[in-house]
């Protein structure tokens, strides 16, 4: 919800937790101040607008300090007349938070109220939740280490070897500082030689 307010000749665009400085209020730093100037009210696609003013509809401020702009200056001559004026000038203002927008039985600083307090409770829902998984998890990773452990501790078995196809192989296997005699193969005869007429 956000309103249009008139103060001060001027008019300014307000929400709630709107800070803004007007022209000088009467009013002292820390009290709350009404403005009934109120020319426009909007709350999602509905809006009310004043001739001049909307019935009903204030908006509430708290001031929050007293002060003075920055310095305009201001500076008059006229040419051939030798006339020549300087002027400084520092507007006094107010600075107000706005505090609340109210309308028809509506309240903004209310609804404000409602939408924190919702979105802190499904902050808190999804925290649960997350909470509530991470102690899962956390069981789940004791449970997995716990059946680790007996496995460690015993010893690996000896690994199963092929059946032998031939004696020889089944030999190699039982007597293991024998295996590379037995699984080399023999050469094989050599045919004796013929002799030649250089041999006679």
């Amino acid at each position: 919800m956000y309103a249009v307010i008139e103060t001060g000749g001027k008019q300014y665009r307000v929400e709630v937790g709107t800070v803004l400085e007007v022209e000088q209020l009467e009013a002292e730093a820390g009290t709350s101040v009404t403005l009934d100037r109120v020319l426009l009210v909007a709350d999602g696609d509905e809006a009310a607008i004043g001739r001049p003013v909307v019935d009903g509809a204030t908006v509430t401020a708290e001031v929050v300090a007293q002060g003075r702009g920055d310095k305009v200056i201001v500076f008059k001559y006229r040419p051939k007349a030798r006339r020549r004026v300087k002027k400084g000038h520092r507007q006094d203002l107010t600075t107000l938070r706005i505090s609340d927008i109210a309308f028809g039985g509506r309240s903004a600083a209310e609804s404000a109220r409602k939408a924190a307090d919702d979105r802190r409770t499904e902050r808190e829902r999804l925290e649960e939740a997350a909470a509530k998984q991470a102690a899962a998890d956390a069981a789940l990773a004791a449970k997995l280490a716990a059946k680790a452990e007996p496995a460690a501790a015993e010893p690996a078995a000896a690994p199963k070897t092929a059946k032998a196809r031939t004696p020889k192989a089944a030999k190699a296997a039982a007597e293991p500082g024998e295996a590379a005699e037995a699984t080399v193969p023999e050469a094989p005869a050599k045919a004796p030689r013929r002799k030649t007429k250089k041999d006679e």
